[in-house]
Parts: C-alpha cells; structure tokens; sequence
C-alpha cells in the first residue's frame, strides 16, 4: 500500500470531525496525539467494538500515513473547515 497525503483525505476526515467534534474513536490519536502504529490499530479495534465502520475505515488510512503526517492532519482539518466556512 502507498502512503497517503493529507490533501488527499483532509475532506473525509473533516466530514468525520463534523459528526464528533472530540474525534470520536480516534480521539487518542488526533486528539491527544498518541500516533503510533498501536494507539491507531487501538482505536480500530475500538471503533469496530461500537460499530464505527467511518471510523475503522479512517484508522485505516492513518495507517498508511506517516506519523508526521497523522501529527499534522488535525490542523490541516480545522485550516479546511475555516476555508470551506469562509
């Protein structure tokens, strides 16, 4: 699998942050910035528990993300709504 760039899923993660402004499943990861491989397949497995299917798909890509990349994604999702509200 080849890595992802945050423009590329900044729109569907956004869509996510919408629905659960405190990130939902991944909270520990694009909250709290734990983004290790273990604090993503943690909330997989979560999001799979409560039946999040957006949000195991969305520890998927993260996943295939660098870690500089998953630190940097929560900003890039607030820059995208300010834009996309303006």
């Amino acid at each position: 699998m080849s890595k992802l760039t945050i423009p590329e899923v900044v729109e569907r993660f956004a869509a996510y942050q919408r629905k659960h402004p405190a990130w939902g499943c991944l909270h520990i990861v694009l909250d709290d910035g734990n983004i290790g491989n273990d604090s993503v397949e943690f909330c997989i497995g979560y999001a799979e528990g409560k039946g999040d299917t957006e949000a195991v798909e969305l520890g998927q890509i993260l996943l295939r993300m660098s870690k500089t990349q998953r630190l940097k994604l929560p900003s890039a999702v607030y820059r995208f709504e300010r834009e996309r509200q303006a």
